[in-house]
């Protein structure tokens, strides 16, 4: 694999929250919408940086922000991941959902450290329950190309199934709490409190 390929970075906004009952990326935790702050920090480690968005999210997004709008092929994660590869196929993407309010710039330098280019994906994991994060990771084109084929032999619509089954590189965040996901009104409260809000 090319080891000098390109790192984006892509802050998944594009869904619809239904667990949490409101928009994940507009919620704030750390003094800006989390789409916000995510974007910020990627832009700490990457070339360059996009929010992945719906259509209907355009108007209400700055011009400070680069966007890709979701093209509505594929069904969930991949809806964004895949609208983001099919407009730049050479690069890979560091990926991050709005469902991570306590990720922060260690944890993805610890990532990018990580990146094994050799693999077709370097996910963060817990060491306690090693399953890949897809939405904590780097997708190299190639894994993004093997997604396509995933999907349209009808494997449904997993990123986590796929990266199980790929060829991948695990990388361990020294820190596991970074992998928090908050999506429900419960797990809001438990980042809250750890973030000490």
């Amino acid at each position: 694999m090319i080891s000098n390929v390109k790192l984006y970075g892509l802050v998944l906004s594009g869904g619809k929250s239904t667990r949490m009952g409101n928009d994940k990326g507009l919620i704030t935790y750390h003094q800006l919408p989390q789409r916000e702050h995510l974007y910020h920090l990627l832009s700490k480690v990457c070339e360059r940086t996009f929010l992945s968005i719906r259509s209907n999210q355009e108007e209400e997004i700055s011009q400070h922000f680069e966007t890709i709008i979701d093209q509505d092929e594929y069904r969930g994660p991949y809806n964004g991941l895949l609208s983001a590869h099919a407009a730049y196929p050479e690069v890979a993407w560091l990926v991050l959902a709005c469902d991570l309010p306590l990720i922060d710039i260690k944890a993805l330098q610890e990532l990018v450290e990580g990146r094994n280019t050799q693999k077709i994906a370097s996910a963060f994991a817990n060491v306690d329950d090693p399953l890949p994060e897809p939405l904590c990771a780097i997708w190299e084109p190639e894994s993004l190309e093997q997604s396509i084929a995933y999907l349209n032999n009808g494997n449904g619509s997993c990123p986590r199934k796929f990266l199980i089954n790929a060829d991948i590189h695990l990388v361990f965040p020294r820190n596991k709490e970074v992998l928090l996901n908050a999506n429900s009104k419960e797990d809001y409260s438990q980042a809250l409190q750890k973030l000490g809000l």
